[in-house]
């Protein structure tokens, strides 16, 4: 990965905590990296686990940035989840998965939160 790729992908991370504290969420855990894979944020709103994935573009020529959240990213994503829940002593607490679309252009960017992006798969 570039460096301008990293850089980006972190800039991006950034800007998704700040907002979501904005909008009342509480940082718990920032690249949260477990043994199954790495989480962007892990934050709490109003008494529920929220692990997000952040998705920054600066344009939709390959698609949204939540396109980007596949199938198989959802997979990793729930393992890890599910790590950091045991690990956490926390698997009796609600939780669910939110992804933060970041669409940066020349001078601005635009912030979506999809919350409940995807369920959490159950097996």
């Amino acid at each position: 990965m570039s460096r301008y790729r990293m850089w980006f992908g972190r800039w991006g991370e950034r800007r998704a905590a700040r907002y979501l504290k904005r909008r009342g969420y509480r940082i718990l855990a920032r690249n949260a990296v477990t043994p199954l894979g790495e989480i962007d944020l892990v934050a709490e709103d109003k008494g529920t686990l929220v692990f997000v994935e952040v998705k920054s573009r600066t344009s939709t020529l390959f698609g949204r940035p939540e396109d980007a959240v596949t199938k198989t990213k959802q997979a990793t994503l729930a393992r890890a989840a599910l790590y950091w829940l045991k690990s956490h002593d926390a698997l009796g607490r609600p939780a669910r998965f939110d992804v933060v679309a970041i669409l940066a252009g020349q001078d601005t960017f635009d912030v979506q939160v999809i919350e409940n992006a995807f369920p959490i798969p159950i097996r």
